[in-house]
């Protein structure tokens, strides 16, 4: 994700003050840092890349945010399965676009966002997004060859 979109997405989302933040495809960490930097209570980053992992752990030690961030290797469905029961206020989807899995999404969404939560999808431009059960899509925004999309889940 880009800067430019990562900042209209937390400008978006507004007032996060202890809220719990699931970043499923954490990639490099800057939504988990961001979110942490913003007031959010914690947020749990799941990469399955070694390299990522070992990037965004490095940053955890040195920013001293071990109690803030929960970080986890694996990938996002064995994450999901071993993790069933754990809801999110907001869940922060931003997937790989060349491994886009729908129905993995979906998995996610459904297991993972609080009634009432957010989910936020970062999917490629110009391509229709996809709908979840149990959820409201609230807003799409657009970022050239990329866009956020903001689900409210309903039950």
């Amino acid at each position: 994700m880009s800067d430019k979109m990562r900042g209209a997405l937390f400008n978006i989302l507004g007032d996060i003050e202890g809220l719990a933040f699931l970043d499923i495809f954490a990639g490099s960490g800057a939504l988990a840092f961001e979110a942490i930097s913003r007031g959010a209570a914690s947020v749990v980053a799941v990469d399955k890349d070694s390299a990522a992992y070992k990037t965004i752990e490095n940053n955890i030690k040195e920013l001293n945010l071990q109690k803030k961030i929960h970080l986890s290797r694996a990938n996002a469905g064995g994450w999901s399965i071993h993790n069933m029961e754990r809801e999110y206020d907001i869940l922060l989807l931003d997937p790989p676009y060349d491994e886009l899995q729908i129905n993995l999404l979906q998995r996610l969404v459904k297991r993972h966002v609080k009634k009432g939560g957010l989910a936020v999808l970062s999917y490629p431009g110009r391509q229709e997004v996809p709908e979840f059960e149990d959820t409201e899509n609230i807003m799409r925004k657009d970022y050239g060859d990329s866009q956020l999309v903001f689900y409210r889940k309903n039950k």
